[in-house]
């Protein structure tokens, strides 16, 4: 029987997906095709396990087309969901540049394709185009700014305030309208705000029956961008 064939890369597709990174945005072709000649392509099925908090690592993952979610464990094996990212996104750049332990666990949500890029291919992307250091280094700068301001904003809420703050920063639009996706459960929003699915469950009911969002089985539309930051 012959085997079946494989769905082939082309390099412009790679090129122009690599392009969309925040590391990566700013490089010229030729910088880009340095990083896809060094990057290798690798896909997951739904639900597979991508790296795991506490293992040795040292590559940096690209998202070219799925989604996954960013969590730790606590001392109970409860999930504390840190980010949900999808195509454009990366994750793992701490590990690829100092080789230590993974800080996080990562699992896909669907079936996901990656850029992987390891620590020592990095080394020789950056002795052929320097000012890919610059753009790491930057982007690196912004996401330590960013976590600090989220750490910050939602300190100073309550639960309520968090899950409205949390659904305003997954939204995106489809069709003209702003929604959560499907593949995110009210465990996982419940996971990535610090409180009980049934507290969610709550305050999305809350939200509904004053008009601000429709709760459907596989999704959330933001009917009014101004949340209240609790009842």
């Amino acid at each position: 029987m012959t085997a079946p064939a494989k769905r082939p890369t082309l390099i412009g597709d790679r090129t122009m997906t690599l392009k969309a990174v925040p590391f990566f945005t700013q490089l010229n072709d030729r910088e880009l095709d340095v990083i896809r000649t060094l990057a290798v392509e690798k896909a997951y099925p739904r639900t597979a396990v991508v790296l795991t908090e506490g293992e040795m690592g040292d590559s940096l993952y690209m998202i070219q087309t799925g989604k996954v979610k960013v969590f730790i464990g606590d001392e109970d094996g409860r999930e504390i969901i840190l980010k949900i990212l999808g195509p454009g996104d990366f994750f793992g750049e701490m590990s690829m540049i100092d080789k230590q332990p993974r800080s996080a666990s990562v699992t896909t949500l669907e079936a996901s394709t990656f850029h992987i890029l390891s620590h020592s291919a990095f080394e020789r992307a950056v002795e052929q185009a320097p000012r890919i250091a610059n753009m790491v280094m930057r982007v690196l700068a912004s996401r330590v700014r960013e976590a600090d301001r989220k750490i910050g904003t939602l300190a100073l809420m309550d639960v309520y305030g968090r899950v409205a703050s949390t659904l305003l920063e997954l939204a995106v639009y489809n069709n003209g309208k702003l929604m959560v996706g499907e593949k995110l459960s009210q465990q996982d929003l419940a996971n990535m705000v610090g409180a009980s699915r049934e507290m969610v469950n709550r305050i999305l009911k809350d939200l509904s029956d004053r008009g601000f969002i429709t709760v459907e089985s596989k999704s959330i539309t933001i009917i009014n961008r101004e949340l209240p930051p609790s009842l």
